[in-house]
């Protein structure tokens, strides 16, 4: 496992599936887990132990409302965190804030709201400093995606 997906309240299962899909796509080993800082803290460090002697590298953390989750994770751990702030309240302000602004050495890297996708194209962006064969799949996806761009868009738009 590669990767490990992370968050708070299975209501935000949906929200989060967008970070799955984008690892599925890259053939990126993941697993997934609902997790609170708050209800279940002792079971988030034993799961944070368990996936780094697993050989995680790289968590995504999906939090709404304090957010506290992907803040308490990289304060347990030095793998890179990137936090997925959902929108709980506050169309999501809080938890984007509660995210970004992080105490000095303690960084989460920071998605937008509900933007779980983003995460997961994050996540294999820092993977494919490793691997060449998801550097290489990473490239040939951003030149599929610019040449289909063009592709629907080069007869202009009709309003």
């Amino acid at each position: 496992m590669k990767v490990a997906i992370i968050f708070g309240s299975k209501s935000d299962t949906d929200k989060m599936k967008g970070a799955a899909s984008v690892l599925k796509e890259f053939d990126v080993e993941y697993e997934a887990y609902v997790l609170s800082a708050h209800r279940v803290p002792e079971k988030l460090m034993d799961t944070i132990k368990r996936i780094e002697a697993k050989g995680c590298e790289c968590i995504i953390a999906g939090a709404g409302l304090a957010a506290h989750l992907p803040g308490v994770i990289a304060s347990h751990t030095v793998l890179p965190v990137i936090g997925v702030p959902i929108n709980a309240a506050v169309n999501g302000m809080d938890s984007l804030l509660s995210i970004v602004q992080m105490p000095k050495s303690i960084p989460v890297a920071t998605v937008g709201i509900n933007n779980s996708y983003n995460a997961g194209m994050l996540a294999v962006q820092m993977l494919s400093l490793k691997y060449p064969e998801i550097k290489d799949k990473l490239i040939e996806y951003r030149k599929n995606m610019k040449e289909k761009f063009i592709k629907e868009n080069e007869e202009g738009v009709e309003f």
